[in-house]
């Protein structure tokens, strides 16, 4: 039961990545998406923030539900980490619960200023989470000075090494790609042609860069048949630089799709059986087996999880059906309003 829990904890995050990780690069591209356009910019702005409008905030659902699954079946990982990457975790927090508010807020006033600001809240709010995600993952698979008390004895320079900060670095191209793929696929006229352009130009160094981490996670933390997602996630990659390269932007965001899942999931298979290993002692490492809950626990959390899952996973396929049409500059008009996002 504990090894089934951590495959949906696992596929929780998964999902998180995938579906939030095109909010992240959105709102990291937003300041010159269609910069060069002669579109005015307040109203390329809310192109490219309607195009996430229906969906980023059940988006974000994925990791509320992460956490309260990693809460209920793993509290000795749940207190362990958000424990020892207290500061990491808060400053992704701040940084998300600032990016909530600017979207929401942005069109309540009718000022420029006040936009503006609401957008470098946007873009500050996705950038952050961007990096510090994958810094606080590579070390999570890295491993922690953690004691025998399960505490995480490590100082936050500790936490900034090479690996981690390849990994900050991946997860931000990464996301940034895959957000201007959506974008690509999401909006039309000069802001699709943008975004196309941008996309391309991202692609190319997201494969070294990827790359290198997705391939030092394998050599140092992988298991034999893991080979098969570094695999999936250099090819996918190298064929969204043909893609965008050559304006194929549904097939390309297919790709990065296939990217960062498959490189999500190489993280937890390398951390498995672990869910938090110890650079102190092997002795220390948090394992599926002394870090999960009761079975009795678990067993109730999955008929909830049977019942509820299906649910939700088809509520937000319907949203992502119904609000499938591309956006461009003129249905968005160049009225200011009050509504959210300065939609007309």
């Amino acid at each position: 039961m504990a090894e089934m829990w951590f495959v949906i904890v696992a596929v929780l995050f998964v999902g998180y990545f995938l579906l939030e990780g095109f909010d992240f690069g959105v709102g990291m591209l937003m300041p010159i998406v269609g910069r060069r356009t002669d579109i005015p910019p307040d109203v390329r702005r809310r192109v490219v923030l309607n195009t996430i409008g229906p969906v980023w905030d059940g988006n974000e659902v994925w990791l509320i539900t992460a956490g309260g699954a990693l809460f209920a079946a793993f509290p000795d990982w749940y207190a362990t980490l958000f424990s020892g990457f207290y500061l990491p975790l808060l400053l992704i927090l701040v940084a998300l619960i600032l990016r909530i508010v600017a979207i929401e807020w942005r069109a309540k006033i009718d000022d420029d200023n006040w936009r503006r600001r609401c957008d470098w809240g946007i873009v500050f709010g996705s950038w952050v989470p961007a990096v510090m995600w994958g810094v606080a993952f590579a070390n999570i698979v890295r491993g922690v000075e953690i004691d025998a008390q399960k505490q995480v004895v490590s100082s936050l320079v500790d936490l900034l090494n090479p690996y981690a900060l390849l990994g900050g670095v991946t997860t931000a191209v990464v996301f940034a790609l895959h957000g201007a793929v959506f974008l690509a696929l999401k909006s039309a006229d000069e802001i699709r042609e943008d975004a196309v352009a941008i996309a391309a130009r991202l692609a190319v160094p997201a494969v070294p860069i990827a790359g290198s981490f997705v391939l030092w996670t394998q050599i140092a933390y992988g298991k034999g048949w893991t080979w098969i997602l570094v695999g999936l996630a250099a090819a996918a990659l190298l064929g969204v630089v043909v893609f965008t390269r050559d304006e194929k932007e549904g097939r390309a965001f297919a790709l990065t799709s296939i990217a960062v899942v498959s490189t999500v999931t190489l993280l937890f298979a390398s951390l498995f059986p672990n869910v938090m290993p110890s650079t102190l002692d092997p002795a220390y490492n948090l394992t599926i087996a002394n870090a999960s809950s009761s079975p009795y626990t678990l067993t109730v959390m999955t008929w909830v999880a049977a019942f509820m899952t299906p649910v939700v996973i088809l509520y937000q396929a319907w949203t992502y059906w119904v609000f499938r049409q591309r956006i461009s500059s003129t249905a968005i008009g160049q009225s200011h309003g009050l509504k959210w996002a300065g939609r007309s």
